[in-house]
């Protein structure tokens, strides 16, 4: 049988934990390789000797990480829908709404660059950056937010991948284009600073989508040649996951401009110091980032075929996994702290910083990784808006008030300080509020899953391809 002809979702049977440790490390292997690339673009724009260039990276990062997450949000919403469908044995289906979702997402991220690229330098301004360090900034974003577009639909791609259960592919998309951009990226940023660093980020946009593609249509054929017809399908119940999603991936990154914001006050060397915080920790923690994704697909599989045992197995195996991810990575991070500051050429200002991350801020994780487990499932099992309350009560509610208050006695390590005391709280009454959640599932009566078109579009059921 054919990868593409398989009829049944392959989180079905089998191990629970074993799922989510397999979709999690291969999800893993190859977003932290991405960010092993990124972090290693900043090692060697580091090089250069110019605080304002690694600072200007920081910026760019923080308003970067915004317009990402919005695709990452459609993904999630691609991921959910997809696997429900597989669980429910309608793969014919599934397909179409990788394809809707793949223009929806492309629509979406494109207007969504456009904005950016014409309003660049206000924006910038916004986040705290001036001077030089503003310009340099504005002209990254300038040169690397126009592949926004590319990034949506090769996410979607990805995250099909993901829902049928490919884990290991879904892997060699990350990898192969990280692979790509390690070799490319030294000599270019050496040569040409940050214009080369924003041309070696498209070029690995560009075939991350190729290898996404080639997976997704090639191999399982997943995605079908767009059409009207896949959009009047799939828009109603695609927006109602997909705009709760967004919402909730934009919380972290506005979360992360403000304290961008309140950091970039004490001047060039703090913000280097956060813009190495930020690479450590999506490198240190692209595990848990990964983990909320793959175990999407694990719920979103069990759910379409009601297997409300395996839900709550999979919901407590996947705490079980995020806290015994965290506890060892938080070990490194203590170990590997002066050496980073070190190689990194670091001011004591900026070190201070990182210092806080390392030995501070990284222990959050045991508490904020069920934040991420919880949303997970929230967004799989048809209750978006509650991952969306939970992540902005960390991100919009939190953080600001407790940064205010936590900056005054320690200055710019205050931030990461606020950042960890808000992902503990809101990770505990998260950890609490999805298991409830989970464990009722089967003591309820849910309403059909919405896996048919409204009937205005009926028509669209003349597109299939049988």
């Amino acid at each position: 049988m054919s990868v593409a002809a398989e009829p049944r979702g392959r989180f079905l049977t089998g191990s629970t934990m074993g799922h989510v440790v397999r979709m999690t490390m291969t999800g893993a292997a190859g977003i932290t390789f991405v960010f092993v690339v990124d972090a290693a673009n900043l090692f060697w724009i580091a090089q250069w000797g110019d605080p304002s260039m690694v600072a200007a990276i920081g910026f760019a990062f923080a308003i970067q990480f915004l317009s990402v997450s919005s695709g990452v949000g459609l993904m999630i919403a691609s991921t959910a829908l997809i696997s429900r469908s597989i669980g429910a044995g309608e793969r014919a289906l599934a397909r179409r709404q990788a394809t809707g979702a793949a223009m929806i997402a492309l629509a979406v991220q494109s207007a969504l660059a456009l904005f950016i690229v014409l309003f660049r330098h206000e924006i910038v301004a916004l986040a705290g950056a001036s001077g030089e360090t503003a310009a340099m900034a504005a002209r990254y974003l300038l040169f690397t937010v126009p592949s926004l577009s590319i990034v949506a639909v090769s996410l979607v791609a990805n995250g099909a991948l993901r829902a049928v259960g490919d884990g290991r592919r879904s892997m060699y998309v990350t990898l192969g284009s990280g692979l790509m951009a390690m070799v490319i990226d030294p000599p270019l940023i050496l040569w040409l600073g940050l214009n080369g660093a924003a041309a070696g980020l498209v070029a690995f946009r560009l075939l991350m989508l190729a290898l996404a593609l080639r997976y997704a249509v090639g191999l399982h054929d997943l995605m079908a040649a767009p059409r009207l017809a896949h959009l009047a399908e799939v828009w109603r119940p695609f927006l109602v996951i997909a705009l709760p999603a967004i919402l909730t991936q934009l919380a972290t990154p506005v979360g992360n401009l403000l304290m961008t914001m309140l950091i970039a006050p004490y001047g060039d060397a703090a913000m280097a110091g956060w813009a190495v915080v930020g690479r450590m920790t999506v490198v240190a923690f692209g595990g848990i980032f990964s983990l909320a994704g793959a175990i999407g697909g694990i719920f979103g599989q069990n759910f379409g075929a009601r297997e409300y045992e395996r839900l709550r197995s999979t919901y407590r195996d996947a705490v079980i996994f995020g806290l015994g991810y965290s506890l060892v990575i938080w070990a490194v991070l203590v170990a590997v702290s002066d050496p980073v500051t070190r190689a990194m050429k670091l001011t004591p200002q900026a070190a201070e910083v990182v210092h806080a991350f390392t030995h501070v801020g990284a222990g959050a994780f045991l508490f904020a990784s069920a934040l991420f487990v919880a949303n997970a499932a929230f967004n799989a099992l048809g209750k978006p808006m509650r991952a969306t309350g939970m992540t902005w009560l960390r991100d919009g509610v939190l953080v600001l008030p407790l940064a205010w208050w936590l900056t005054d006695p320690f200055e710019a390590p205050g931030v990461v300080y606020a950042q960890a005391a808000a992902g503990a709280l809101a990770g505990l009454l998260a950890a609490v509020w999805g298991w409830q959640f989970v464990r009722a599932l089967a003591r309820v009566t849910l309403p059909p899953l919405d896996l048919t078109p409204p009937r205005p579009y009926a028509h669209a059921d003349r597109y299939r391809r049988r």
